[in-house]
């Protein structure tokens, strides 16, 4: 499949890579059984010979994705959309190119979601639909040898519809959505919407009354339930010692005990008492006429 790149005016016209792998590999990809998506059960490699190799190879590529924003693209150039005529547009366009002479292969220009489907069964995989001379369109699949770079391909491809924005046409069927104006290339951007400003001013003699987290309301059932004493008494649940006139005010302390009341304190806490030793006659003992217990 081999289509030529549009004409473009080099004064008019500003190119820039988006990104870039080196080697992808082409696949076959058969038409869709079901209406989940694609997976990689079926593919096989696209063999085509080529000028150093006359049988035919599997075939790997180079893939840009190149970002054109141009005044004037010929309209019927295989890699413009229908809003090629316009002025200052920005087109994304998946190139799949030659490794060593850069010779274009195919090209997709990327102007809705499903140009560009992820397969359900592997994160290397996506099927492309690419479109050749005379308006021709196919569905070819390529392989990524490394995740990281299938990654960087899915980035490349979500910021490249954010610029444009598809994902808010696809959203809205494609009308433009209030409040936005549509830029270059269709993408979107804010846009002013002037609306009747009102006069939140305070008249004169209004006023604004604020409740905070009921206090008020609070405050007045603790007064209703002291039974309408004051403020003071309703403060303080419990009520202060009574106040001594002859010291002045200040209530009297009783003073310490005295060391006999704590002894006696301290036997009455050990337990019953043992009597004291005293002599063989308080005993009951008699010391006998040679005094044997003198």
């Amino acid at each position: 499949m081999s289509s030529s790149l549009p004409t473009r005016d080099p004064d008019s016209t500003i190119q820039r890579i988006l990104f870039l792998s080196p080697k992808v590999h082409i696949y076959t990809v058969p038409p869709l059984t079901t209406t989940k998506g694609y997976t990689t059960t079926n593919w096989s490699p696209l063999l085509a010979p080529t000028a150093s190799n006359p049988t035919p190879a599997p075939i790997t590529t180079r893939l840009r994705v190149l970002e054109t924003s141009s005044s004037t693209i010929s309209s019927s150039s295989p890699i413009s959309n229908s809003n090629s005529n316009s002025n200052n547009e920005i087109q994304t366009t998946i190139l799949l190119e030659d490794p060593e002479s850069g010779d274009l292969f195919a090209a997709a220009p990327y102007t809705s979601a499903s140009a560009v489907e992820a397969v359900l069964d592997s994160a290397r995989f996506f099927a492309v639909r690419v479109e050749g001379e005379g308006g021709r369109k196919a569905v070819l699949g390529i392989g990524f040898e490394e995740r990281s770079e299938a990654i960087d391909f899915g980035i490349c491809l979500q910021g490249v519809r954010k610029v444009m924005g598809i994902d808010r046409d696809a959203a809205n069927n494609g009308a433009p959505i209030k409040g936005e104006r549509r830029g270059v290339g269709g993408a979107k951007g804010p846009e002013k919407v002037e609306g009747k400003k009102g006069n939140w001013s305070l008249k004169e003699g209004e006023t604004i009354k604020v409740e905070i987290g009921g206090m008020g309301v609070k405050r007045k059932e603790q007064v209703e339930d002291n039974g309408g004493q004051d403020g003071e008494s309703a403060l303080f649940s419990i009520k202060p010692p009574p106040q001594n006139q002859d010291t002045g005010g200040m209530p009297l302390l009783s003073p310490p005990p005295s060391a006999n009341q704590v002894k006696a304190e301290r036997r009455r806490s050990r337990g019953p008492t043992v009597p004291e030793k005293g002599s063989a006659a308080d005993l009951g003992f008699d010391d006998g006429e040679f005094g044997e217990f003198q």
